[in-house]
């Protein structure tokens, strides 16, 4: 089986109303997490809106939400996705604190991130969620 570089692209949705939050899930995950995930294509969500759009369409590999956005936080969103969309992607979640993983977990994410976001974590945990979803590639 060959591929290219395009079939080994991921998308990862990136949600939170705060555009630092934001790159500092990014920069923690970088483009590419594993070996066997391939590249990783990152879009950014600042609302609500933009999120549901992004997960309706299909298109969403795996998506990381901010547990303390505003006004709705993604721990809320998270539950709501999993409910709502029939073919959800899986979903992170990152809590400001460590006591907060439990929550997250009653959302229905997929994994837990803690800030401050440690990139070693963060890429395994992203790497180990798309694994899981069956969406590594690389073979060899």
């Amino acid at each position: 089986m060959s591929t290219t570089a395009e079939a080994l692209e991921r998308t990862v949705l990136v949600f939170s109303h705060r555009p630092e939050v934001r790159e500092s899930i990014i920069s923690a995950v970088g483009r590419r997490p594993a070996p066997d995930i391939g590249k990783v294509t990152f879009i950014e969500a600042g609302t609500i809106a933009e999120v549901l759009a992004h997960m309706d369409a299909g298109t969403v590999d795996l998506a990381v939400f901010d547990g303390e956005a505003q006004p709705t936080g993604g721990i809320g969103l998270c539950r709501q996705v999993k409910h709502e969309i029939a073919a959800c992607p899986p979903v992170i979640v990152a809590a400001r604190r460590q006591d907060d993983r439990w929550l997250a977990t009653w959302s229905m994410a997929d994994a837990v991130l803690v800030h401050p976001l440690d990139p070693l974590t963060a890429a395994e945990t992203v790497a180990d969620v798309l694994r899981s979803a069956g969406l590594a590639v690389v073979r060899g």
